[in-house]
């Protein structure tokens, strides 16, 4: 099983950088524990832009993810494991290997999927073990018909509006080092892959989930989240909670994403 190895130092700037981006007023500083799911921060790859695919992310069949001949790229979801938190200022070493590669027919088409599992240490011992589900489809047809998203819950006993923009976007992408065009190119967004606007990044909003559970709840142990229906930039999106049951709703009602949270026993 091919493995790909990275160190990062866990800079604290960089961790401060998008608690202002989010609107937040404390800010990280060398030492302090990094919040959950901050660590898409770091480990960046940076290619050469002839390495690029055209969509902006490092072009597939080189590394980890292979080529399944499908051009547009979505993360479906993930799960994580909080062993231990990582701390700002601090280097950190990731383990990555592919677990699985998979090709089938949907509805809409041929899919591709892409399991990808990291481990995150730091001073040898295991902090974070995640698994990143990554799906591949075909480019939309002018005949396509648009699936009906799922009608999201409303049965929350906690929530929390939040709010995006094109500016936002903007920062999220280049503070993760994603160059995914549908986050902030409209023209790309709209006309080649067929969406209404600016994509909100799918990890965006899983890390407002596990900020407002651990808001709510204290330290995590686990989160898992699934994609289901895109939110836009222009778009305002409610944060649920019930119990450890988690989702986005949209403002039309339908469900943008679903989550679960799971509590440290200690």
């Amino acid at each position: 099983m091919t493995q790909e190895m990275q160190t990062d130092v866990m800079d604290p700037a960089r961790a401060a950088a998008l608690q202002a981006a989010l609107g937040f007023q404390e800010r990280i500083e060398a030492g302090d524990p990094l919040p959950p799911f901050f660590h898409q921060l770091y480990f960046w790859s940076p290619q050469l832009p002839e390495d690029l695919g055209r969509d902006g992310h490092p072009k597939v069949g080189g590394g980890l993810i292979p080529d399944m001949g499908l051009p547009r790229r979505m993360w479906a979801g993930g799960r994580l494991q909080f062993h231990k938190p990582l701390v700002a200022g601090s280097p950190a070493q990731r383990a990555s290997v592919q677990e699985s590669a998979t090709s089938k027919t949907g509805r809409t088409g041929p899919l591709g999927f892409v399991t990808l599992r990291h481990e995150v240490s730091q001073d040898d011992h295991l902090c974070l073990t995640e698994w990143q589900d990554l799906v591949y489809r075909q480019d939309p047809s002018k005949t396509d018909i648009k699936p009906t998203p799922p009608v999201a819950r409303t049965d929350e006993t906690d929530q929390r509006e939040v709010a995006f923009d094109s500016t936002l976007l903007f920062r999220y992408s280049a503070l993760t080092f994603n160059g995914h065009r549908i986050h902030y190119d409209l023209d790309y967004a709209r006309d080649v892959e067929g969406y209404d606007g600016l994509v909100v990044h799918g990890p965006l909003l899983a890390q407002l989930l596990m900020l407002f559970a651990e808001d709510l709840m204290g330290p995590l142990a686990e989160f898992s989240f699934r994609a289901s229906s895109p939110l836009m930039h222009f778009e305002t999106a409610t944060l649920c909670r019930n119990g450890q049951a988690m989702w986005v709703r949209g403002p039309d009602g339908r469900q943008c994403m679903t989550a679960e949270a799971l509590l440290r026993s200690e």
